[in-house]
């Protein structure tokens, strides 16, 4: 597996119906596939969720940190990570 790791595919596979209604992915082989393909981005804290966000062009100026890691193309990973969904 390339930059997702164990931790991070399952993590989003448990919790993928937080961005989609249905599963995109059933394995862990799927489940790096679809995030390469969207370009997915670990990111190790708040500040560098804020700043892909920014560096994509959208606009979170009005938003806090907590409105950014409830966004729903944002996901809290259990060790402190953020997998955003771009």
């Amino acid at each position: 597996m390339g930059e997702y790791d164990e931790a991070c595919l399952e993590y989003f596979l448990q919790n993928q119906s937080q961005l989609f209604k249905e599963s995109v992915a059933e394995t862990l082989e799927e489940a790096e596939e679809f995030l390469e393909d969207c370009m997915a981005v670990v990111c190790k804290d708040i500040r560098e969720v804020r700043a892909c966000l920014e560096e994509e062009g959208t606009d979170i100026a009005e938003m806090g940190d907590r409105d950014i890691e409830d966004a729903s193309e944002v996901f809290s990973l259990p060790d402190g990570r953020f997998l955003l969904i771009l």
